[in-house]
């Protein structure tokens, strides 16, 4: 249990290890989740759970005249994260800390984008922190949730986190649970894609525009 307790929350030099190889082997199933949505050059984004931070220097390099934000309650995820877009803080162009999903530290509406890579199946109260990222996503603003494992998968992978869900506390949600999370939480225009030989999971919803909330 030990690995499952780091990739939750890495620490120490074991945590080190894990988020180096984190930032390795989650690049294709990155690079495949962020296909699905589109990205502005101007965008101002939040990637919730940034590990080791390749995935915000993935989205500072697309937005490069935006700004990105990372967030982790990990305080080694933090350090990784900053050290990777070293030059990016510098710039002022990304900006990391340290905090929960629960109580994100940012004023409502204020995101474009907000990414979860390999994360949301560890967070403490799924529905409402859904609701909290939702808060912070600006008004006509996307969310997507992107995993390597998901509930009711037909890969050796996700059948063994399935059938070890209970001791590792993985939160596994099938297509249609993924489908409802996001609608709960105020998503609209939601698509769950798969790519059901690797076992890839994709979930993307929109918060409705002011213009579409006053639309009779």
């Amino acid at each position: 249990m030990t690995v499952v307790n780091q990739c939750r929350r890495p620490t120490g030099w074991l945590g080190r290890i894990v988020l180096w190889r984190m930032n390795s082997s989650h690049s294709k199933l990155t690079d495949w989740g962020l296909g699905h949505v589109s990205v502005g050059k101007g965008d101002t984004i939040l990637d919730v759970g940034c590990g080791g931070g390749r995935t915000v220097s993935k989205l500072a390099a697309i937005a490069s005249e935006g700004k990105v934000y990372g967030v982790d309650y990990s305080e080694e995820s933090v350090a990784a994260s900053k050290r990777i877009n070293a030059r990016g803080v510098d710039a002022g162009r990304v900006e990391i800390r340290q905090g929960s999903v629960s109580q994100l530290s940012f004023p409502d509406g204020m995101f474009d984008l907000v990414t979860g890579v390999e994360t949301h199946f560890w967070w403490p109260d799924l529905p409402g922190d859904m609701r909290e990222v939702f808060r912070v996503l600006k008004p006509g603003g996307t969310l997507v949730l992107i995993a390597e494992v998901y509930g009711r998968s037909t890969t050796k992978t996700g059948q063994l986190a399935e059938k070890y869900a209970s001791r590792t506390g993985l939160k596994l949600l099938s297509v249609e649970e993924h489908r409802e999370l996001l609608e709960e939480a105020g998503c609209s225009d939601v698509r769950v894609i798969e790519e059901r030989g690797k076992g890839w999971i994709c979930a993307v919803g929109r918060k409705a525009s002011d213009a579409e909330r006053l639309r009779p």
